[in-house]
């Protein structure tokens, strides 16, 4: 029979590797960590926990901090305004966390142009990007808009511009049988978002 191994040697790897999952930053850590260095206006502890570019989209929001944290689902993490109101459906950040690093920031986007904001929810789409298009369109609106996957070999959109309607804007694209609406609603100083979205067929 081979002697067994003392009990201190039998636990030690156990532990150890405890020890580097407790040590292994968690999205929530990372993305606190972004959050709190921009708070305090600080880009040299920004800069270590995340890219760059997710350094200078964090510290180009315009509105005041978000004030709660509404946890992460998966790798991304949510900061929410509760008494504030912002336009899209983001209503603050969603900070992607790649390992210890936050690599992408969606942020609640001040436009002050209707077709900027049109532009902005139509790349998010061809791009099948979510995040993106909550930062200047309703929830609904985006639930809605990609229901439908968007083909790039399938029929082509154009731009016709955004008209003026009662309560806002209202932003065209048309394609081969039909056309597409996004409402425009808000300000210059309050910044656009798309309220709502609809279509009508030729």
């Amino acid at each position: 029979m081979f002697p067994s191994l003392p009990a201190s040697a039998q636990t030690a790897a156990p532990a150890q590797a405890q020890d580097l999952a407790a040590a292994a930053p968690t999205p929530a850590k990372v993305s606190k960590k972004l959050f709190g260095a921009w708070v305090r206006g600080d880009r040299h502890a920004a800069a270590k926990v995340a890219t760059p570019s997710a350094v200078k989209a964090v510290f180009a929001y315009v509105y005041r901090a978000p004030d709660k944290f509404a946890g992460c689902s998966g790798n991304v993490c949510r900061f929410v305004h509760t008494s504030v109101n912002v336009p899209g459906g983001l209503d603050g950040f969603a900070m992607v966390v790649s390992g210890s690093k936050v690599t992408k920031v969606y942020r609640s986007r001040h436009l002050t142009k209707p077709s900027s904001v049109a532009a902005h929810l139509f790349s998010a789409w061809t791009r099948n990007d979510r995040y993106q298009g909550l930062e200047v369109a309703r929830t609904g609106v985006v639930n809605k808009l990609f229901q439908v996957k968007f083909d790039p070999k399938g029929v082509a959109y154009t731009f016709q511009g955004c008209s003026k309607e009662p309560k806002g804007y209202s932003c065209a694209y048309s394609y081969e049988g039909g056309a597409m609406f996004m409402h425009v609603r808000g300000s210059k100083t309050t910044g656009y978002e798309v309220h709502s979205i609809s279509y009508i067929a030729d």
